[in-house]
């Protein structure tokens, strides 16, 4: 059985041809028969097995349209609390997940779960279903009493196992199966934004923490590290602005990457990317950037989804280049992320987004070319993957070892 990562986040299916020679009878210049040959061992490698899991994901992949594959690329957010409501709204959109915010939470954690329990559409495929627990200030759940950051931070890294454990447990009986819970973020700017959510003021015990509280998760919910490439270099508000810093890359890797990496390296299945411009990389927000998607792949070596922040942010950040919805969800898709977050409001006016209109205009961009269908598919076997595994783990995968 695969651990946690290899089940959540395979990201291709394609099986190699191997091709190997044999060996045969020779035959002399003068066409004598000589004795057999010897059989000659085989230089190639054995055909790569593909598991039940890939063999599903590949053939619901090969099944969908292009509009079902964009739709699952989608977290979507509405108001209520009604199961019928949230089911309803599911079905309609073809959302492949659902993010749970304070407006959906009332009475008990049992009542949340059955609120949860309506956005199962597809008995046979369960929707990605997250929610920011966090700890301390941010906590959706409100019964959650257990230590946040901000008493974490000051305790030894077992402590962090201890907490988020037991936060992911109560994440799981809420009927969630994704904690966008665990902030890599490192600052010691009293004054930042972020600065009462990060688990360390420095990259070490940052990191410590943030490895310890993935390991507490593990085989409970999946595990989240947020804000790649780190919200702590600037003391700005990435929901009203697009915080940027100067810090070259190699003092990011020096510094801001450690928390991301130990965290990867404890086995997180996502990475939420901020809104935020590192101009020494690129002058486009991480979240839209090919060039930071490509740094947390091939240099942190992260398998697993890559997932925006609320995208309705980038409009509302006051920088009109990324006014248009439409024209951030084609970047955001083509800059490698597999999950796009959107908190909505009931009403598509008050949020500037209408779930429908924003499809129609993204499979339009597939249609002309905007957007590679490829770049999509790679997306959709991740989500579809780690979909399959929660479903036959119950709604988990299980810890490796």
């Amino acid at each position: 059985m695969r651990g946690i990562r290899g089940i959540a986040v395979l990201a291709a299916l394609a099986v190699p041809v191997l091709l190997g020679g044999c060996g045969g009878a020779s035959t002399s210049a003068g066409g004598s028969s000589s004795a057999p040959a010897a059989p000659v061992p085989s230089a190639a490698s054995p055909t790569p097995t593909v598991s039940a899991e890939e063999q599903e994901a590949a053939s619901r992949l090969a099944a969908m349209s292009v509009r079902e594959k964009l739709a699952t690329m989608l977290m979507l957010h509405r108001p209520g609390t009604d199961p019928a409501d949230l089911h309803d709204f599911m079905a309609g959109t073809g959302a492949g997940g659902f993010i749970l915010m304070g407006d959906n939470v009332a009475g008990s954690v049992q009542d949340l779960a059955g609120t949860a329990a309506g956005l199962q559409v597809d008995d046979s495929l369960p929707p990605l279903i997250g929610i920011d627990q966090e700890g301390g200030d941010v906590s959706r759940i409100g019964v959650d009493d257990g230590p946040g950051a901000a008493e974490l931070r000051d305790e030894p890294p077992a402590a962090s196992r201890t907490a988020f454990a037991a936060r992911a447990a109560l994440v799981r009986e809420a009927g969630a199966n994704l904690n966008f819970g665990i902030i890599a973020d490192v600052t010691g700017d009293p004054d930042s934004f972020i600065a009462d959510r990060v688990l360390g003021s420095d990259p070490d015990r940052a990191g410590d923490r943030v490895e310890q509280a993935v390991l507490g998760e593990r085989g409970i919910v999946l595990s989240t590290l947020k804000h790649f490439p780190g919200h702590g270099l600037t003391a700005e508000n990435s929901h009203t602005s697009l915080p940027q810093s100067d810090i070259s890359l190699e003092d990011w890797r020096k510094g801001p990457a450690l928390p991301f990496e130990r965290g990867i390296g404890a086995g997180a299945e996502a990475v939420m990317f901020g809104h935020l411009r590192l101009d020494s990389v690129d002058s486009a927000p991480a979240s839209l950037s090919a060039a930071w998607h490509r740094i947390l792949r091939d240099e942190l070596h992260f398998e697993g989804l890559a997932v925006t922040d609320d995208m309705l942010m980038l409009q509302h950040s006051g920088n009109d280049t990324y006014a248009d919805p439409l024209a951030n969800a084609i970047q955001a898709i083509d800059a490698g992320n597999d999950v796009l977050l959107y908190v909505l409001a009931e009403d598509p006016e008050v949020s500037g987004v209408d779930p429908e209109e924003l499809l129609s205009g993204l499979v339009t961009a597939v249609e002309d070319g905007g957007i590679p269908e490829e770049r999509v598919d790679d997306s959709v076997r991740r989500l579809l993957l780690t979909r399959i595994g929660i479903r036959d783990h119950s709604g988990t995968v299980p810890a490796a070892g």
